[in-house]
């Protein structure tokens, strides 16, 4: 698991698609917060607070984090070394794993920068310091969890195709169902539409915003990544 880890991180930094996820992420979410006039402007807004960033960047990642996964499997389907990847001495889950951990840590990196903004904030409010640290930490957390739920989709999206633009579409449109989808059906079912909101992501990540960490969205997160990881494992077991 560790040479596939290093090998996936290396693939990552030894081109330009790290730095450049890196440097979209954070020079999309620079412009909205702190450039462009609009809802989104934390100078503009009138209190010290980072909702227009956790607001944005689930919808950034919808696609950004396709882009990352895109190529894991597919290229390794593409170029036939998949097969010279099932020979080595490693196990199905082994392979599975170091690829979900590289592509995860490559988007941690990218949220660390975002840390000053935390800082700006800090300095912002009035007095210095005023900022409702609990509700921030929650919101980084549910960050946390949502990243790792859309690399898991983008996994098992990147096993369905050997063409990284059509694992990438896939990627994205079982990303939005699980965020937004099942959201803005919910009005369609009535009496049930919190039942049914509460099949999305967006739903337990605005819990997790609120900075009180819930089992119920722990386990719904946890149960997203489980979920798409074995299917991942058993669609690459088929092969």
């Amino acid at each position: 698991m560790i040479a596939i880890l290093k090998k996936e991180l290396n693939s990552f930094f030894s081109t330009p698609i790290g730095y450049l996820v890196i440097a979209v992420f954070l020079v999309i979410n620079g412009l909205f917060l702190w450039i462009f006039e609009g809802d989104f402007n934390i100078l503009n807004a009138g209190f010290a607070d980072l909702n227009s960033f956790f607001f944005l960047a689930p919808w950034i990642f919808m696609f950004l984090i396709p882009a990352i996964t895109m190529k894991t499997f597919s290229d390794e389907y593409n170029t036939g070394t998949i097969e010279i990847l099932k020979t080595k001495p490693i196990s199905n889950w082994e392979i599975i794993i170091g690829k979900y951990i590289a592509s995860l840590l490559l988007i941690v990196i990218a949220i660390i920068p975002t840390l000053t903004y935390v800082y700006s904030i800090s300095n912002l409010g009035n007095p210095i310091g005023n900022f409702d640290l609990g509700s921030l930490l929650g919101s980084y957390f549910g960050l946390l969890f949502l990243a790792s739920a859309y690399t898991t989709i983008g996994l098992f999206a990147s096993t369905l195709s050997n063409n990284q633009i059509v694992a990438f579409i896939i990627a994205v449109c079982i990303s939005f169902l699980f965020f937004y989808g099942f959201e803005a059906m919910s009005s369609l079912f009535g009496n049930f539409d919190y039942t049914i909101q509460s099949f999305g992501m967006n739903e337990h990540f605005k819990s997790i915003s609120r900075g009180v960490i819930d089992t119920r969205d722990l386990i719904y997160f946890i149960s997203i990544t489980i979920f798409f990881l074995v299917i991942t494992k058993l669609k690459l077991t088929r092969e």
